[in-house]
């Protein structure tokens, strides 16, 4: 991975992949118009969530909350956080590739209007991920139920998007073996992962937490991907990319929060190959056609396959198909139609005998995978 780079944002399109690992200086939208179309496999984005905080904000004891009241969150009318929300979000979706994914994180202020214009831009909503804190700040004035909660809406590029990056099977193992849900549990960031200054403050009023990220980006993503965040801040994406294998860019406006994130991601150790393999489960290997076995000479015309229990046979014709009887079609269909069944998998059914012993057909089909992938396909 190439060192980490900043520059501020040039009129001129970036070319090469002279913009990856690098933060841009400079507006978002018109920094996304300088990348390159369809380049992006994954967007973190944390806008501004328009908080419409109605003047300081005091604890019970009279000290004053370090809240967000920073210039970028502040927004004249809805009407133009919708127009600013409609403007990053067509920019991002031209950077986008098909199979890509964007994630947007914010709270009650602001992820309804969000997820509106996500659907009238076309985007298709995968799923709303609620991220449960389990330190949330207090209602201090007692008038409404504590906020402990911030919602992900995860979506794909289009509604006839495929093959987005979805690490079913490791996200399932890391959760016990059972199927992760879309509440998480997560504290807020603080301690030492929490940026300061010098002067004891906190660098960004909403610095998100390694953990959320490294989860977003381990679902959702693969080793090599390049991730956006178009609204960098203290640069949590790009340390969390970077220590995942993954390549960031970051677009950010503010001169401090470039420094800090600067200096964060130059510490962050990137893992090793091994520590970065992703598990997958059948879903994710290559499709192989059982014709594809057939020409290559794995398994030749006339030959006959059976069950387990050699109570069914079937031959294999030139074309691919099998023949049983006066039926004959597609492995899966001949499997189902010998059996007296509405559906069969073929490749667990039926059974090829090499002298010794009966091998599932299945066996092949993972000699194909195997070349494939050493092919790089």
């Amino acid at each position: 991975m190439a060192a980490l780079s900043s520059r501020a944002l040039s009129p001129e399109p970036f070319s090469g992949a002279s913009w990856l690992d690098s933060i841009i200086k400079g507006d978002c939208v018109a920094a996304l118009e300088a990348l390159p179309d369809k380049s992006v496999d994954v967007i973190f984005a944390d806008p501004p969530y328009n908080l419409q905080l109605g003047g300081a904000l005091h604890r019970p004891d009279q000290s004053l909350v370090d809240a967000c009241d920073d210039d970028w969150d502040q927004f004249a009318s809805f009407a133009a956080y919708d127009a600013f929300t409609r403007a990053w979000l067509l920019a991002c979706r031209r950077v986008l590739k098909p199979n890509g994914t964007i994630w947007v994180i914010g709270s009650y202020h602001n992820i309804f209007r969000v997820g509106t214009a996500l659907q009238d831009l076309n985007f298709w909503i995968l799923n709303d991920v609620v991220w449960r804190k389990t330190n949330p700040m207090p209602n201090f004035k007692g008038r409404r139920f504590q906020n402990a909660h911030e919602t992900m809406i995860w979506a794909s590029r289009d509604p006839k998007a495929k093959g987005y990056t979805f690490n079913y099977e490791a996200m399932k193992a890391a959760n016990d073996d059972v199927q992760m849900r879309s509440d998480w549990l997560f504290p807020i960031c603080s301690g030492g992962e929490r940026l300061k200054g010098a002067d004891g403050k906190k660098v960004h009023p909403t610095q998100k937490p390694e953990a959320l990220i490294a989860r977003v980006l381990m679902a959702s993503s693969k080793p090599g991907d390049v991730v956006l965040d178009p609204f960098f801040g203290s640069g949590t994406t790009g340390a969390v990319a970077k220590r995942l294998g993954r390549h960031f860019v970051g677009i950010e406006r503010e001169q401090d929060y470039i420094d800090a994130a600067t200096a964060r991601i130059a510490a962050v150790e990137p893992l090793s190959g091994a520590e970065l393999s992703v598990m997958t489960g059948k879903k994710a290997e290559p499709r192989v056609a059982f014709n594809t076995l057939v020409e290559g000479g794995l398994i030749r015309p006339g030959t006959v396959l059976t069950d387990a229990r050699r109570r069914h046979s079937a031959i294999v014709r030139a074309d691919g198909t099998l023949a049983s009887g006066g039926s004959a079609g597609s492995i899966h269909r001949v499997g189902a139609l010998v059996q007296g069944l509405d559906a069969c998998n073929g490749w667990t059914f039926w059974h090829y005998d090499d002298g010794k012993t009966l091998l599932p057909i299945d066996t092949f089909r993972s000699i194909v995978r195997k070349g494939m992938e050493e092919a790089g396909a």
